[in-house]
């Protein structure tokens, strides 16, 4: 294979969401096997946490169920992103349009809402656990594992 499929997750600080997401779709594709051939990444549409670790509530939530992010760091996203990501992938509808108008028009097809990839859940947007409690995260975490699977099995048929 010439050219590895690149995933980015986008969310609006890049701490919560977009993190959680990288490191579950990660840890899958890992489990797959297909690490080689899969580039991910993360980022925000506001720079507030740049260089920041994910927040500690997703970073726990994840050990709890075997997942490591302690090695992801928020940054915002860029036009290079926008421009070289095969799948540009927003958690929400906020997102989806910031990204939107970023991105030049040749891109917009590429920019999608990551739980477009979870066809068994009726919610269309990941919500932002940020100023709930600990089950916000969970329900991010089960909401992203949904979606990451339904994306890898699309992803393997470009492989």
């Amino acid at each position: 294979m010439s050219h590895k499929v690149s995933v980015i997750f986008v969310c609006l600080g890049n701490i919560c969401r977009s993190p959680t997401a990288h490191a579950v779709f990660r840890d899958l594709v890992e489990k797959e096997g297909l690490m080689a051939d899969i580039l991910i990444d993360s980022a925000g549409t506001a720079s507030w946490h740049q260089g920041k670790p994910a927040d500690r509530r997703a970073i726990q939530t994840a050990q709890n169920r075997g997942i490591d992010m302690l090695d992801l760091r928020s940054r915002p996203v860029d036009m290079g992103d926008l421009i070289t990501f095969d799948y540009v992938l927003a958690m929400d509808y906020a997102n989806y349009d910031d990204l939107r108008q970023m991105a030049l028009p040749e891109h917009h097809d590429k920019i999608k809402l990551f739980l477009d990839y979870a066809e068994e859940v009726s919610e269309t947007e990941v919500p932002d656990p940020y100023y709930g409690g600990p089950q916000g995260f969970d329900h991010v975490f089960d909401l992203v594992t949904a979606a990451s699977e339904g994306l890898l099995a699309e992803i393997r048929e470009r492989l």
